[in-house]
């Protein structure tokens, strides 16, 4: 098979298992949250208990990290979040087009890239956020958080100039609770924005 065909392939083989498990989700529910890059789960699994009203959804890339995120949320005794091994476009392709985040959106000290030549890796950039716009209500929150200044101030102004979002300046960081990445930085820097109407 040829190599273009076989990632063809393979990417359509991941959007089948993604979606089997999708459709165990509640994804209809009234407030629905996603966090990016969960990592170890720290974060969700404390930010899941303290708001049992939301159903949290969590994806990662990397699989031991989710069996030690579902873990902690075992242990918690959680009903209300899902752990799901996906890169975030091929999540999104894989999404119901009826599926709308209501709650909140977080994406915790996503991987920097810091190589020029690898910035085209980055997540924040204006292709992604106009696909996340189109699963995402009007006002739902997008939190972004990195100890990488370069990254930080390029994501801003990626968001800042992005037809679908607009900064909240005021806006106040939802939860609070320290993840690995978080424990390792020596400092960081946040921004909300939120879809507009």
């Amino acid at each position: 098979m040829p190599p273009i065909e076989e990632a063809i392939a393979i990417r359509q083989q991941r959007l089948a298992g993604i979606r089997r498990t999708l459709a165990e989700v509640p994804l209809d529910h009234p407030r629905l949250t996603l966090e990016i890059g969960c990592g170890h789960g720290h974060f969700l699994t404390a930010y899941a208990a303290a708001h049992p009203q939301e159903h949290c959804v969590a994806i990662d890339i990397i699989e031991e990290r989710l069996r030690k995120a579902q873990r902690k949320s075992d242990r918690a005794g959680l009903t209300n979040s899902t752990w799901l091994r996906a890169a975030a476009d091929v999540f999104l392709d894989a999404l119901p087009v009826a599926t709308r985040f209501t709650g909140r959106i977080l994406v915790l000290f996503p991987d920097p890239w810091p190589k020029k030549k690898h910035w085209k890796n980055r997540l924040i950039q204006p292709a992604f956020l106009s696909r996340l716009a189109e699963f995402t209500a009007p006002t739902t929150p997008l939190c972004f958080r990195t100890d990488h200044q370069p990254y930080f101030e390029t994501a801003l102004e990626v968001v800042s100039d992005h037809p679908d979002w607009a900064l909240d300046p005021a806006g106040e960081w939802p939860f609070e609770h320290e993840s690995v990445f978080e424990s390792k930085a020596e400092s960081f820097a946040s921004w909300i924005a939120r879809r507009k109407t």
